[in-house]
């Protein structure tokens, strides 16, 4: 069946439309009040990603709510470690956490990868299959995976950090366990976003959320070409690549396989249109904390934005969006660019 509604996927193919597609990262989750109501009669942050009809829920909520032109699937960039043998928690106003982490070559022989890791995640292939149904065509689905250094980074140090020193060390001392990591994240990670595609996903991207923790030596070494070999083994449907901080990649990136790359704020858009030319598709790259203030700023830098990338672009924050953020400052948002 066709899309109702396809702005966003003929944007990420390269076709001129009417007006630029509008969806924002983390649209399914605590801006929401309906989010928020069920959220608290779970145990868990997990019970949710793991349960896939509620799943199926949440990613529709915002298409419901705020009429944006893409679903992305409820889920969690860690389902990827835990299946191929290291356990998270989600700890409540702390974050993940791993009581076991990835010191050593040994470490990363015992993991599981592949196929046989990926098709372990069977919940979240049915949510996505749930979600397809549900929507009856309205807008296109999404689904997504962390890239192999931002989980490498979660594995060897535990959870988040501002440094991520661990996995840096780790990158620096053991280079050799470093890349046999990668390589096994990285086979997972395709079989997985295959998997993810056949279920229904419409478009696939690939989270780097802690790209810019890297040098530019570190980031060319253990990161892009991983990515690149992602891109490379995707054929089945367009691959969005975000790589958080990442501008001192902007030229190797423009290069990569993929149909769309994605910017955070603080990439300004003629830097990235010079780069990466005019009709590279792009996504962002709007300052999250701009939905904090009035609605006539909001609007005004919005517009501008969208005047400044000139087309090819599909509109969204540079980053997710907060959990504080208020309901009206995003659907300011959304309705301006839904009114182009």
């Amino acid at each position: 069946m066709e899309l109702k509604n396809d702005l966003f996927l003929r944007t990420a193919k390269g076709e001129k439309t009417e007006r630029p597609p509008v969806w924002l990262m983390r649209q399914a989750g605590r801006i929401l009040p309906q989010y928020r109501k069920l959220r608290a009669s779970l145990s868990g942050f997990k019970e949710l990603v793991e349960t896939p009809h509620l799943a199926a829920e949440v990613t529709i909520q915002p298409v419901d709510e705020l009429d944006v032109d893409a679903a992305i699937i409820f889920s969690d960039i860690l389902v990827i470690p835990e299946v191929m043998g290291l356990e998270y928690k989600m700890v409540e106003k702390v974050g993940p956490r791993f009581p076991e982490t990835i010191s050593g070559m040994d470490d990363v022989n015992r993991l599981i990868s592949g196929k046989n890791a990926a098709d372990e995640l069977e919940y979240v292939y049915e949510a996505l299959r749930i979600t397809k149904r549900e929507l009856n065509d309205r807008v296109p689905l999404i689904g997504f995976s962390g890239a192999p250094w931002t989980l490498l980074s979660y594995m060897v140090e535990g959870g988040g950090s501002k440094t991520f020193s661990k996995a840096k060390k780790f990158l620096y001392t053991q280079p050799e366990a470093a890349h046999a990591l990668l390589d096994k994240l990285t086979e997972t990670i395709i079989i997985y976003l295959k998997n993810k595609i056949a279920a229904g996903a419409d478009l696939v991207q690939i989270f780097d959320s802690w790209a810019g923790i890297l040098s530019p030596e570190q980031y060319n070494e253990f990161s892009l070409p991983y990515i690149r070999k992602i891109c490379e083994a995707i054929d089945e449907a367009p691959v969005t690549v975000f790589a958080k901080g990442a501008w001192f990649a902007m030229e190797n990136m423009g290069d990569l396989p993929c149909q769309v790359i994605g910017l955070d704020w603080n990439t300004k858009p003629s830097f990235a249109r010079r780069i990466l030319g005019e009709k590279r598709v792009v996504q962002g790259n709007l300052d999250p904390c701009l939905l904090y203030a009035p609605h006539d700023e909001i609007r005004k830098h919005t517009l501008e934005m969208v005047n400044v990338f000139g087309g090819h672009h599909i509109v969204n924050l540079g980053h997710g969006v907060y959990p504080d953020t208020p309901l009206d400052g995003v659907k300011c948002f959304v309705d301006t660019v839904k009114s182009l």
